[in-house]
């Protein structure tokens, strides 16, 4: 795409509102009615939380202890498995039918289901309704790392708009220097940054990325309350079923670190902003980690994006 043909400033939305826990249907349709809330808000960029469909497992932790496993943690797990999705699938094709419908770019958290590994993934639809790609998280977190498998290089994807390269970094991936900078080695405008993380401090570490990369920054979270889980699992955080395990905090931040929506830890909500795409170019004036200010006469980073797989099929002389 030329710059000529790039536009100049584009409406977007970032989406707080919680899952539908381990409702697969359910979950899609909420995120449909939500993409449309969006579209008639004017959004062409429309980003959700991580692991929106079908949630993302905020208290629960599976029986799980050092050296055991429980009866019962294997089957919340089974019943996790069974609510994710294949990759493309028929929730792929409602949800790209969503973008169209919009006329919206779509980034939104799944949670992906591949032979018997789920993973912790980032969906790019484009505005005619096709998947443009995934990211795999790459590092699940802590006790993540028991329910989702590892993402490889080979899902650190970028794509085109008419605003600029749309990239996706999900929840404490931005904590790893490395996989920012392979992020903005590919000149991401959109830095879509879905998460889990509810925390005060999230919002200064996506200041620091939108200042480092001179990118916008997208970060959506859930607000979700204990009630909203389902009776089959156990969740062990919370008193009530009103208990808020998820407060949101999503926002919006422009390329020097300006908060231009949010964030909002009160309720679900769409924060939406205009873009003024100009202000990329203004900020990289004066600094660009991969360009005038990279030194890479001291310092480089190889990035492997080749596919890995458990199993090789070598081709027969």
């Amino acid at each position: 795409m030329t710059d000529t043909e790039k536009q100049s400033a584009v409406k977007v939305a970032v989406v707080q509102a919680g899952s539908i826990p381990f409702d697969t249907e359910g979950g899609v349709d909420k995120a449909i009615r939500l993409i449309n809330e969006s579209s008639r808000a004017g959004a062409k960029v429309i980003v959700f939380p991580e692991a929106f469909i079908p949630g993302y497992p905020k208290g629960l932790n599976y029986g799980l202890v050092v050296g055991a496993r429980d009866p019962a943690g294997r089957e919340e797990f089974r019943l996790y498995f069974d609510a994710s999705i294949e990759v493309p699938g028929p929730q792929t094709q409602r949800l790209g039918e969503a973008a169209a419908s919009a006329g919206s770019y779509l980034v939104i958290g799944v949670i992906e289901r591949e032979h018997g590994t789920l993973y912790c993934t980032a969906l790019f639809f484009s505005p005619d309704g096709q998947l443009q790609g995934k990211h795999r998280k790459l590092m699940p977190t802590a006790l993540e790392r028991m329910i989702w498998g590892f993402g490889d290089g080979s899902t650190l994807t970028v794509v085109d708009s008419p605003y600029g390269r749309i990239g996706s970094v999900i929840c404490w991936e931005n904590y790893m220097p490395m996989m920012r900078m392979a992020m903005y080695s590919k000149n991401v405008t959109l830095y879509c940054a879905p998460t889990a993380d509810d925390r005060d401090t999230w919002l200064s570490s996506m200041q620091h990325i939108a200042l480092e990369g001179r990118c916008f920054v997208l970060t959506a979270c859930q607000f979700i309350r204990k009630g909203d889980f389902p009776d089959t699992v156990r969740v062990s955080l919370g008193d009530s079923p009103d208990s808020i395990l998820m407060r949101g905090g999503s926002a919006i931040v422009g390329p020097l670190g300006k908060v231009l929506a949010g964030p909002d830890y009160e309720r679900e909500t769409i924060l939406t902003a205009t873009l003024d795409l100009k202000e990329i170019g203004r900020a990289k004036f004066d600094f660009d980690v991969v360009g005038h200010y990279s030194r890479p006469d001291i310092f480089k980073l190889i990035v492997n994006e080749t596919p890995t797989s458990a199993v090789f099929n070598e081709p027969e002389d």
